[in-house]
């Protein structure tokens, strides 16, 4: 099981005289193998939502849990995709992938078979001997996505994995993340600014609002992806041509335009 719950979250950075409130009165549940994905403007705490799943950071108050334990510390049931690929270049793909499974100490045999298993899945078979300066950054990012699901969480954490790549390697990544979702579900907790990416990736939307950050709309994006038969799309600009697309999209726009505006008046 994978699910995530916030329980009236806040985060303050800063000392008590010059506080800076990140995150105010967060509540909020990710279902399990719901994937769900965080937009709102620079600075309005998507990544630190993201932070304290991970563990690697912690509320100043309220609770953040998985399965109804609250987290403490970084742990195996939840994985992480940076943007920045940080594989290591001494490396080659099998042994990116392989170290997490090392350092959970899992038998040889087994490693090998997880390893050849995901390799198939990410269409990376025959990159396994490669380093990483010999692939392209969508392959990159494919590996490290890869390492990531190779340890079987129940929860992959996903901070703007696409965000340092070209536009065209993006989408081909965004459709290759649907393929492997759909194979191989997770809980995903997705952050991006990218309002198209949200929205074709997602089951839900969640819209927070200029620092402190708080939801200020949670949009259903799968009972829309499931009456229209989205999912018989191939291809990503074929589901942006459509009209529920569109009208989320610039639902989403118009949100955010909102939040900007108040951020910066």
């Amino acid at each position: 099981m994978g699910v995530i719950r916030f329980e009236n979250v806040g985060r303050v950075f800063g000392s008590k005289a010059k506080p800076f409130v990140a995150l105010k009165e967060i509540d909020l549940e990710v279902q399990d193998k719901e994937f769900v994905a965080i937009v709102g403007p620079s600075g309005c705490g998507k990544t630190t939502c993201l932070r304290l799943v991970a563990g690697f950071d912690f509320p100043s108050s309220g609770k953040v849990l998985v399965d109804e334990k609250e987290i403490r510390r970084p742990g195996p049931e939840r994985a992480v995709v940076f943007q920045q690929f940080a594989l290591f270049p001494w490396k080659t793909v099998h042994d990116n992938i392989e170290l997490g499974l090392r350092n959970q100490n899992v038998a040889r045999s087994e490693r090998e078979d997880r390893i050849n298993s995901i390799l198939e899945l990410m269409n990376l078979t025959r990159y396994a001997g490669h380093f990483p300066h010999q692939l392209s950054g969508g392959m990159q990012q494919r590996v490290a996505i890869a390492r990531a699901y190779v340890l079987d969480p129940d929860v992959l954490l996903m901070d703007e994995p696409f965000g340092a790549l070209d536009a065209q390697t993006r989408v081909v990544m965004q459709e290759e993340l649907v393929r492997l979702a759909r194979k191989n579900p997770r809980t995903v907790l997705f952050i991006t600014h990218a309002v198209e990416e949200a929205v074709y990736l997602a089951d839900r939307v969640v819209i927070m609002t200029r620092a402190p950050g708080r939801i200020k709309e949670v949009l259903d994006v799968a009972s829309i992806r499931k009456s229209e038969n989205w999912d018989s799309y191939e291809k990503i600009e074929d589901v942006m041509d459509l009209e529920s697309f569109v009208h989320l999209r610039t639902h989403i726009w118009r949100s955010l335009r909102e939040e900007k505006a108040a951020q910066t008046a």
